[in-house]
């Protein structure tokens, strides 16, 4: 495996790796360019991807006909989605008719699953690199270059990047993500991760809070502590004298800087902890918004599930946020139509949903997942047209509690983070709460810009957005 040494990548500080190949053409002898689906985690990987090539004379690209590699970093979750990344595969293989030394790879989640079909099968790539073999792209790049195929897929117990600085790509250059580990020990029947990104492995906390530091130095004022299980992070060092816990992650993170907001996804309701809890109450700055994903509101299927939870207690720990934490807004995953799945189980989620009053969920018909446990274990046996009306259920509830939230706020003030203009006018900034909610506003008289804070008055509210106007910086 090719070692990549540690760098701060200096040469791409005045933007990141677009601005700075636009400012200086010469750069780099060689170009990629990377699309990313699914999870933030992708898209922080692709940014772990741009440093490593950064390192080995490849510089990024937003134009697809200048690129000698062009990358697509995938997702697993879905059938959705892979369906997706096959049609970009498919535009890309007709690119390389009339450039044929261009190089084509996938990364991340679909690349051990379908590393056979998409090389040898169906001759759509020339890599295929797994989410722990991104070190070895270089070289794999050279294999290919060759005429070889470059394939590496192996899982890792150990590796997390923790001495590789991401390249920010496409950023706002208020907000950046930062990965805090890799995989899940969870085994969720419905789900690949396990599968696909290994066993749990937490990164070094004083790389973490490095990296934290270089972003509030750079200008960032919002961090999102990212893995597949925020919550189960646990770090020890080598001599056993110093542990971490999430919640001490919490506390160090938000003692960078006071004004940096702090966010964090995924939490699986099993692992999110009063000492989190209580963390978050303490510090300001620690945003008052947790992701806590239920999947479905019957116990019966939770246990299909492997969710380790019963329906009763999730509501409990919903109860328990609300003590602690009054302000804080709870967003969700559910599934639709899971494998025997009845009416009763679907009524059931119904009512845990309108019980919890979500902010927002992210909400999907189930899709069998080749390898998964619930593939092996359980029959796909709801109709599709039964999916697809309890998923239309389960919106219609969803769009009834985001409207009752926001419209809550109408009249209230909140301190909002300007992450640039809105997206239907210029004239209009928009930014997000401490819970994340979206708010909209004239921009006025006042002399702002991108990553300052300002109190807002929310005046007007839809179910996905504040609207309101300044009231003081």
């Amino acid at each position: 495996m090719l070692e990549t040494p540690t760098k701060t990548i200096d040469e791409t500080r005045q933007g990141e790796a677009f601005e700075a190949f636009q400012n200086d053409p010469n750069l780099y002898r060689k170009h990629f360019y990377i699309e990313s689906y699914g999870c933030a985690m992708n898209f922080n990987d692709s940014e772990i991807v741009a440093s490593i090539l950064n390192e080995n004379g490849f510089g990024a690209t937003r134009n697809i006909e200048e690129a000698n590699l062009i990358l697509i970093n995938t997702c697993s979750i879905r059938e959705k989605a892979e369906q997706t990344v096959r049609n970009r595969l498919m535009h890309f293989k007709g690119l390389k008719k009339n450039r044929p030394e261009m190089l084509v790879g996938v990364l991340g989640c679909m690349a051990e699953r379908l590393k056979a079909k998409l090389l040898e099968e169906e001759k759509l790539v020339d890599l295929v690199i797994g989410p722990d073999a991104y070190r070895s792209l270089p070289a794999l790049v050279a294999d290919a270059e060759g005429g070889q195929k470059g394939v590496n897929v192996l899982l890792s117990r150990e590796e997390t990047y923790s001495d590789i600085a991401p390249v920010r790509l496409d950023t706002n250059g208020v907000s950046s993500f930062v990965s805090i580990m890799r995989g899940c020990n969870n085994m969720c029947t419905f789900c690949v991760v396990p599968f696909t990104r290994g066993r749990e492995r937490s990164r070094d906390a004083h790389s973490i809070i490095r990296e934290v530091q270089d972003l509030v130095d750079r200008g960032y004022k919002e961090v999102t502590l990212l893995g597949q299980n925020v919550d189960s992070y646990y770090w020890m060092s080598q001599d056993g004298a110093e542990e971490v816990t999430f919640a001490k992650l919490l506390e160090m993170t938000a003692l960078v800087h006071p004004k940096l907001r702090v966010r964090f996804s995924t939490s699986h309701p099993k692992d999110i902890t009063d000492e989190v809890l209580f963390a978050m109450k303490k510090y300001d700055n620690i945003c008052k918004n947790i992701h806590l994903p239920v999947q479905s509101g019957s116990t019966r299927v939770l246990q299909l599930m492997n969710r380790t939870y019963t329906k009763e207690w999730y509501l409990k720990k919903v109860d328990r946020i609300r003590e602690v934490l009054p302000e804080c807004a709870i967003t969700c995953d559910i599934i639709s139509g899971f494998c025997t799945e009845t009416e009763e189980d679907h009524q059931e989620t119904l009512d845990v949903m309108r019980y919890s009053k979500y902010d927002l969920s992210y909400m999907y018909i189930y899709s069998e997942r080749p390898g998964t446990l619930a593939a092996r274990r359980y029959a796909d046996d709801v109709p599709d047209e039964v999916k697809s009306r309890r998923l239309k259920e389960v919106i219609e509830v969803q769009g009834q509690a985001s409207t009752e939230v926001f419209r809550s706020c109408i009249g209230q003030t909140f301190e909002v983070l300007i992450e640039g203009n809105s997206k239907r006018s210029e004239e209009h900034w928009s930014g997000r709460t401490t819970q994340g909610r979206m708010s909209v506003f004239p921009k006025g008289d006042w002399d702002l810009k991108k990553g300052d804070y300002v109190t807002v008055k929310i005046n007007e509210a839809t179910s996905g957005t504040l609207i309101g106007e300044i009231v003081s910086v």
